[in-house]
């Protein structure tokens, strides 16, 4: 305890007395800024390039790279302790048709990952699904997206076509988290683990279908329509097996992997500045995969059979998987008003999942928590998280893992949940540069399926800094 005693500390030690460079507009000074000044409250690292960059932007060009350093550390419990040093570079380009080619609504964009240091930072150290470090991926240089898109009516339909990632349209909080504003290190809490389902569950025979996911995409289409301000729809297919090579530029499609569609409806209240009332906002989804999945519990049985030495019968696959899920923000509470750039306040979120059992690792998944931002006075866009997750392991598994128990004798603990609880503190320490210390407790990790380690509870410290050149 005396560890955990200590982050806390370290935790309000940072957002204490890390410099202050970005105030609210009510105490920015009329006086002309200096070039340090201009320099730390500008956008980016590398400033406007000498004009260079608004040039492009001008013309229709904008380009964007952004840097996230991460150090996690086991500091108890899990497979073992120890730290590593996991590192991501996102770049992006966005061609825009109003400049360059005077018709409206068009968006041309490519982005691109280098991922590089040590990998596999929860599989050696932790052992758990959640991940506890968002750049915890295999390294590579690799495409990450390239698609164009073109809204119609009056903007109120938008086509869009190429290599995507699910994550950048589908379950999209809209005031607690995102790339550009990260408010949580672990990896649920940017896209719900229960729609990685559509991977193959370890220890399984091997199928031919994967998340097209950050820093995954893979060839689709989504239809979207805005009808009114408040309200949308959308639908999306995607190829079933996205390329997870290290290059990411295999777009070749398979009737052997099947397909991947998404479908989304939203409703926002009180979002627009000029409204009264608290902004908050609700979404309803639900995926469907046409490939063949295997059963969980014959999947299960034939793993356990073949590590003791037992005869084995190969798992009869099901056609099709498929999952829905609920996303709900509400601001409790602003501090100003809505034409508040940093939108100080506290905003509260419930996310919630489910999948069938008899196909799926996890069967039901919910995660919830506050955001307080600008909770210190003059640390405006400052962010203070608290988030915690449920993941509910299927059923099916862990009646597998009971009948082997009593055949066997393998005295095995029964699969049956994976919990996480965050606490993050995200210092804007320029426009440019944020540090962000996180504690994270993993329960159960990796929801006790992992049968020969069972890992134990741990205790995770992650320092993430990001840079925007």
């Amino acid at each position: 305890m005396k560890t955990i005693t200590t982050l806390f500390r370290i935790l309000i030690l940072l957002a204490i007395l890390a410099p202050s460079h970005l105030r609210s507009q009510e105490t920015t000074s009329p006086e002309p800024q200096s070039a340090v000044t201009s320099w730390l409250t500008g956008d980016y690292l590398l400033g406007d390039w000498g004009g260079a960059r608004k040039n492009l932007s001008d013309r229709g060009v904008d380009l964007e790279f952004f840097y996230l350093g991460s150090l996690p550390r086991n500091l108890q419990g899990g497979i073992k302790t120890g730290g590593d040093y996991q590192g991501a570079l996102l770049m992006t380009l966005d061609l825009r048709s109003e400049e360059l080619a005077g018709y409206h609504g068009g968006n041309f964009h490519v982005g691109g990952l280098w991922l590089h240091g040590r990998d596999h930072f929860s599989d050696e150290h932790i052992g758990d699904l959640n991940k506890v470090s968002l750049v915890d991926f295999p390294n590579a240089f690799r495409l990450w997206e390239i698609w164009y898109s073109q809204k119609l009516f009056s903007d109120k339909v938008t086509i869009k076509l190429g290599e995507m990632s699910v994550d950048r349209d589908f379950l999209v909080p809209e005031y607690y988290n995102s790339i550009g504003s990260i408010t949580f290190l672990n990896q649920t809490f940017f896209y719900p683990t229960l729609a990685f389902n559509i991977y193959d569950i370890p220890g399984f025979p091997a199928g031919k279908h994967s998340l097209p996911s950050t820093p995954y995409g893979s060839l689709g289409m989504l239809l979207r329509v805005d009808p009114t301000e408040k309200f949308y729809a959308q639908a999306a297919v995607y190829d079933g097996n996205p390329d997870q090579s290290s290059h990411g530029t295999d777009f070749t499609l398979s009737r052997d992997e099947g397909a991947l569609a998404y479908f989304e409806t939203g409703y926002r209240w009180n979002a627009p500045s000029n409204t009264a009332g608290l902004p908050g906002s609700v979404k309803a989804g639900a995926y469907y995969h046409t490939d063949g999945f295997f059963d969980a519990y014959q999947g299960a049985s034939y793993l356990i059979a073949n590590a003791v030495g037992a005869p084995a019968t190969f798992p009869r696959e099901r056609s099709g998987n498929y999952g829905g899920y609920l996303l709900a923000e509400q601001y409790l509470w602003l501090e100003q008003d809505k034409m508040d750039p940093a939108m100080q306040g506290v905003v509260s979120f419930f996310r919630v999942a489910a999948a069938p059992k008899d196909r799926n690792l996890a069967q039901f998944g919910i995660d919830g928590g506050l955001v307080f931002k600008g909770l210190i006075p003059t640390r405006d866009w400052d962010t203070l998280s608290f988030g915690a997750s449920y993941l509910e392991i299927s059923d099916d598994i862990s009646r597998a893992v009971r009948d082997a128990n009593t055949t066997f004798q393998t005295g095995f603990k029964l699969p049956d949940y994976e919990g996480v609880i965050e606490i993050s503190y995200k210092a804007q320490l320029t426009a440019w540069w944020t540090v962000q210390p996180s504690i994270q407790w993993v329960l159960h990790p990796g929801g006790r399926t992992d049968l020969p380690r069972q890992p134990r509870d741990a205790v995770a410290f992650v320092i993430q800094s990001t840079l925007r050149f």
